[in-house]
């Protein structure tokens, strides 16, 4: 078969495709109570767009010789605008803004039930409490109206919801709206799994919140976009609800308000500097011209170890954005948001292999006009994805004050441990159940726990400390113990007499 014949016979099969996938949809769409009806349209109208990109690209989606690094002047150091000061109309400045939290995870990953927001992080705080917490500080200290939106999933909205009537009396506005809800798609079929709408029993596992890169169209279909606009609000700052370093940077807001230039950016990008445990995340690049987002699942095999050279992509995407509110609608508008779509594959409970098409929030920065990364200090970047994180946030390396963390002066070097807890302590109860209280970390650099381990109360860890207790022993690591550069290893069991 030719070329030219190849390629018809593709395009015939991909149309044969979307048309099954478009009468599937309208199948499903029938089963929609008459409540849902319009919103499970704008999903599913979602959902074909995405579809449709998908069958259209094929193989990695970055040209890899196009890629160069980005200019001097289009990643600005924090320090640099930190030193421009702030306006004393500091108030009419933040009046401006609006805080917007992905909200859409769940705890399943530490072994929690429900919305991740709702675990407990700091002295009985959760992160949805310490966010509320640095907003309303905020408010008050500036006498402003920086209101909350959270970006839920159809996971978290019910429990979230529920919960939300607890800061009734507090000086911040709350507001949420939902992530759309896509269908998964069978592997083999590529038709959706779903039978009907209901997304309870057996219909579970159907349906999926395609990534935060759909806050653009969920936000601006909820009407809350129109709605800040109306008030004069003029940017959002996005960030994941799980990140304790994304607070509102007024020297960042200072900037985007009041350009040095007097060119306004339409998207901020917060960038750090990467370490070796960040070989993953995505980087900011020159790619035709443009400032563009680069993730590690974009590129070509060939290339992924030079994707994770600390020294040629020195930064990475944080997910800390200030993005212009009026950006967003007329892009939206025009329906030039550019997205790459990421493919993720799933296998269910009965064994079924599916594909999950997402897209990311970040990979926008290449539709917005006049774009800018801002490498920040690691101090904005803490994310609580897992019990060794967590421990990092309880301990007394940070203190905490109006819902926001601050490394402690009392740690002579501003670098966080390394912190790696075994497969024991990847539950929260777990975890909880492990440590009598949390041990003074103050001096430690690096900890590796591994095994059946548990942490009496007062404990002093310094330096290295490696605790491992092989299969069938286990360590109880004494009351008031100062661990400094030590190996523990064997079986050490400490009972009540």
């Amino acid at each position: 078969m030719s070329q030219d014949g190849a390629s018809q016979f593709q395009e015939v099969i991909r149309q044969e495709l979307e048309l099954s996938v478009k009468k599937e949809l309208e199948k499903i769409l029938t089963t929609a109570p008459s409540h849902e009806f319009e919103h499970t349209k704008k999903d599913f109208d979602g959902f074909r767009k995405l579809f449709h990109r998908f069958l259209q690209e094929k193989g990695p989606s970055v040209d890899w010789g196009k890629i160069q690094r980005p200019p001097e002047d289009s990643i600005q150091p924090y320090e640099k605008i930190k030193g421009r000061g702030l306006p004393e109309n500091i108030s009419s400045v933040l009046n401006k803004l609006v805080v917007v939290k992905l909200n859409g995870g769940l705890g399943t990953s530490m072994g929690c039930k429900g919305p991740k927001s709702l675990i407990g992080v700091r002295n009985e705080n959760t992160f949805l409490d310490l966010t509320v917490q640095q907003i309303e500080h905020l408010n008050k200290t500036y006498n402003t109206d920086v209101p909350l939106v959270l970006m839920n999933s159809f996971n978290t909205d019910e429990d979230t919801k529920k919960i939300l009537q607890k800061y009734n009396h507090c000086r911040v506005k709350i507001y949420t709206f939902n992530q759309s809800r896509y269908p998964r798609i069978n592997k083999e079929s590529l038709l959706p799994v779903a039978k009907d709408v209901s997304y309870s029993g057996e219909n579970t596992e159907a349906w999926y919140p395609p990534g935060h890169g759909d806050i653009y169209a969920s936000f601006y279909n909820s009407g809350l976009l129109d709605t800040f606009i109306g008030e004069g609000k003029e940017y959002i700052f996005v960030s994941n609800i799980d990140n304790l370093g994304a607070t509102v940077d007024l020297y960042i807001l200072n900037h985007l308000m009041n350009p040095p230039n007097g060119k306004r950016c339409e998207f901020v990008m917060e960038v750090t500097n990467k370490t070796r445990a960040d070989v993953k995340g995505g980087t900011l690049t020159q790619y035709e011209g443009k400032l563009r987002l680069v993730e590690i699942a974009q590129v070509p095999k060939a290339h992924v170890d030079e994707f994770k050279s600390v020294s040629k992509f020195k930064i990475f995407n944080t997910n800390n954005l200030w993005i212009s509110l009026a950006a967003v609608k007329r892009l939206q508008e025009q329906n030039a948001i550019d997205m790459e779509i990421i493919v993720n594959a799933k296998t269910l409970d009965g064994g079924l292999n599916v594909i999950q098409l997402e897209t990311a929030v970040g990979a926008a920065i290449k539709s917005f006009e006049n774009s800018l990364g801002i490498n920040v200090p690691r101090s904005r970047f803490l994310p609580v994805k897992t019990t060794s994180d967590l421990l990092l946030v309880m301990s007394n390396l940070y203190s905490l004050n109006a819902g926001s963390l601050t490394m402690s002066e009392k740690r002579e070097f501003p670098t966080v441990p390394l912190v790696k807890l075994g497969s024991s302590f990847t539950k929260v109860q777990d975890y909880l159940r492990r440590f009598e209280s949390i041990p003074d970390m103050l001096e430690l650099d690096h900890l590796t726990v591994s095994g059946d381990v548990t942490f009496g109360k007062n404990v002093s860890l310094k330096g290295t400390v490696i605790i491992i207790a092989n299969h069938g022993d286990r360590i109880d690591i004494p009351p008031g113990a100062v661990l400094e550069n030590k190996i523990v290893s064997g079986n050490l069991r400490i009972l009540d007499h």
